[in-house]
């Protein structure tokens, strides 16, 4: 009987970690046309406290001024606008995301990034910016107060700051103003767009598709696009990419990858990284030279100069470096073997390569 329970509980276990590695269709994949549009604008910060642009230093932010001034009936001789130093305003950069189905009269947070010298935009207000896409058409409006999340004071030849107070962020600050069109209701299919290109798993994909349909529903393109046949009715499309997303589906292990960041030292590994037996020898070699100055002192009546000399001396240590035998079949048995040369990450860097030089670290190097 406890036999009994044992074995049924390991069997529901089993279960349960087979289900943990199943992922959702939309999690693995988007469909073709839902996407995210990019906007930008330029525009100008007002009512600052002083720590706006140096605006003889910045001739853009007073060229912003004028034709915004302009526009508004504010005409200006040029001797005056030559001369201008206002130190409230700052030139800003103005971005936005454009979710998909967006419609006119829907908010969009957006984020304010100066471009000038202004050396903080807390407690500024954005005026009216259009925001346009890459096709140069505006799409939105931005307008509103800025948050900050940074604070700075200085005085006395001496500052402080925490966080970063050249860059804020409106919530709710721009309105649509066009809609992008979407093609997903048109056609009799729709396309999947796979995250990554993957064979397998683009073929999992269709056999979930077509087990949960009806067959010959799905079909794939290649080892990324899968085509889907849509109802025509777009009520009905809705509902049936709602369950499409929902279905599960066990994709494919990774390939091994191991990243190198050169410039950080930072090395990051997947779970389907192995190695063969090979052997590692890690030593570090360090030459120190130093120099130390000298005078040296003419004799006597012999009319010569006095002069600095160098005396340099050099010294190489050189650390014992052990030949270590690795053996790994396991991420964590890279690691530990790895670890156990002694090596830092910096070392790691010149140890991976040569390991898969040598052949014996399967997986992909990437050096970022």
């Amino acid at each position: 009987m406890f036999g009994r329970m044992i074995g049924t509980i390991f069997a529901a276990l089993l279960l349960a970690c087979q289900a943990a590695h199943a992922d959702r269709i939309r999690d693995l994949s988007s469909v073709l046309g839902v996407r995210n549009n990019q906007l930008v604008g330029y525009g100008l910060v007002v009512g600052l406290d002083g720590t706006g642009d140096m605006t003889m230093q910045t001739p853009f932010t007073t060229q912003s001024i004028t034709s915004m001034l302009q526009q508004m009936g504010v005409n200006m001789p040029a001797s005056v606008t030559a001369t201008l130093m206002l130190k409230n305003v700052a030139a800003v950069m103005v971005t936005a995301n454009l979710p998909a189905f967006a419609r006119p009269g829907q908010a969009l947070d957006v984020t304010v990034s100066s471009i000038g010298n202004a050396t903080s935009l807390k407690g500024g207000t954005l005026v009216l910016t259009p925001l346009k896409g890459a096709d140069g058409q505006v799409y939105a409006m931005a307008q509103g107060n800025l948050l900050v999340g940074g604070v700075g004071a200085s005085g006395g030849g001496s500052s402080v700051q925490v966080n970063h107070l050249d860059v804020g962020l409106i919530s709710a600050g721009a309105t649509v103003e066009r809609a992008v069109p979407s093609p997903l209701g048109q056609g009799q299919y729709v396309n999947l767009e796979l995250n990554s290109v993957d064979f397998t798993t683009a073929s999992r994909v269709v056999d979930a598709i077509n087990s949960h349909f009806l067959p010959g529903t799905a079909a794939a393109l290649d080892g990324r696009m899968i085509r889907v046949k849509a109802p025509d009715n777009p009520d009905e499309r809705v509902s049936f990419l709602g369950q499409l997303e929902d279905i599960e589906v066990d994709p494919a292990r990774a390939a091994a990858k191991v990243i190198v960041n050169a410039r950080t030292g930072s090395i990051v590994m997947n779970q389907s990284v192995r190695i063969e037996n090979c052997a590692v020898a890690h030593g570090n070699l360090s030459v120190v030279v130093s120099s130390t100055p000298s005078v040296s002192q003419p004799g006597a009546f012999s009319q010569g100069q006095t002069t600095v000399t160098n005396q340099a001396s050099i010294n190489i240590k050189s650390e014992k470096g052990s030949l270590i035998t690795l053996e790994g079949a396991s991420l964590g048995d890279v690691v530990k073997a790895l670890n156990a040369v002694g090596a830092t990450p910096q070392d790691m860097l010149a140890i991976l390569q040569a390991m898969k030089a040598a052949g014996t670290l399967k997986a992909d190097l990437e050096i970022i």
